[in-house]
């Protein structure tokens, strides 16, 4: 019998890729939805998840696709509800909400999944394979595109809990943390905040592997043109670049390989065979790097950031 699930918040990042990953997963299919502002034809839609839980008992499992603020209570009241829980990155505002869900879904015998989608991206399983086989000796993040692109009258963003830059740049520490062969650890941290928001508009943070392995990142949300989602490493044989989010690998300047996108389709398959297994998924690794940044982090105060969009909204 399929999986029923339910999907909570319908956004563009819940319609862009969760509807048709859902749609195309054996063993899954979509029975409800809870959103503020919008509906699906043909399928039950309710204005707050504690409305939808209430009203379709049979649901078996949960896709939390709202702002990480406030989510913490949606996934509590899945679980208390008996409901497996699959969590849209980043998994929480809070390292230590995360982690109770873990133990509340732990004590309840459920599934909570802390969803890492660029880690599914085509290029990042071959990148694995080939840094397991060299010593990496450097490696470097450049992660730059346009908020206004990206994130248009997302006022949420901006707020605190919402991450800022970090918001894309948990997907570059996301990849890092599962291609580079060690733990990371953040010593050094710039965050630029524009004077007019809580959350950094770009950002610099410098990390080390064991060993003193040096890793930097450069994160920044002005980027205009052609944007920037690289991870170069250099090893003891060979320099490698994954670009364009992991979707495409390149070794030693060659030219780039690519595959069709189907992060979360594999993300869905994933959520279906830990709920078989009666498994829980919660790697915390990339999220702890963006806390520590925050936590070490230099502020340096930049221009006001206005978008057109969001006073629209």
């Amino acid at each position: 019998m399929a999986l029923k699930l339910a999907l909570v918040g319908l956004g563009k990042i819940a319609r862009d890729q969760h509807l048709p990953a859902i749609e195309a997963t054996p063993g899954a299919r979509l029975a409800a939805i809870a959103s503020r502002n919008a509906g699906l034809d043909g399928l039950p839609s309710y204005a707050t998840i504690e409305d939808l839980l209430a009203a379709e008992p049979e649901i078996d499992a949960v896709t939390l696709c709202t702002p990480p603020e406030g989510r913490f209570g949606q996934a509590m009241a899945a679980l208390g509800a008996g409901k497996h829980v699959m969590l849209e990155k980043p998994p929480g505002a809070t390292l230590a909400e995360v982690e109770a869900l873990r133990r509340a879904a732990e004590a309840a015998g459920l599934t909570v999944f802390a969803t890492w989608h660029s880690r599914e991206a085509a290029a990042v399983a071959p990148a694995r394979r080939w840094l397991a086989e060299r010593e990496v000796r450097s490696a470097r993040i450049i992660w730059r595109e346009d908020v206004r692109q990206w994130h248009p009258g997302q006022a949420w963003i901006w707020e605190p809990g919402g991450l800022g830059v970090f918001d894309p740049g948990i997907n570059a520490l996301s990849i890092a943390t599962a291609i580079l062969p060690g733990p990371l650890a953040a010593i050094r941290s710039a965050l630029y905040f524009p004077a007019n928001r809580a959350t950094p508009i770009a950002a610099e943070v410098d990390m080390v592997m064991a060993g003193g392995i040096p890793v930097t990142m450069e994160l920044d949300w002005r980027q205009t043109g052609p944007q920037s989602w690289d991870i170069l490493v250099e090893t003891d044989r060979g320099s490698l670049r994954l670009s364009k989010g992991g979707a495409e690998l390149a070794i030693d300047g060659g030219a780039p390989v690519a595959e069709p996108d189907e992060e979360y389709r594999r993300l869905y398959a994933r959520f279906v065979e830990l709920i078989a297994a009666g498994r829980s998924d919660v790697d915390l690794s990339p999220l702890m790097l963006v806390a520590d940044a925050f936590m070490i982090g230099r502020r340096h105060e930049v221009e006001a950031f206005h978008d057109a969009a969001e006073d629209r909204s």
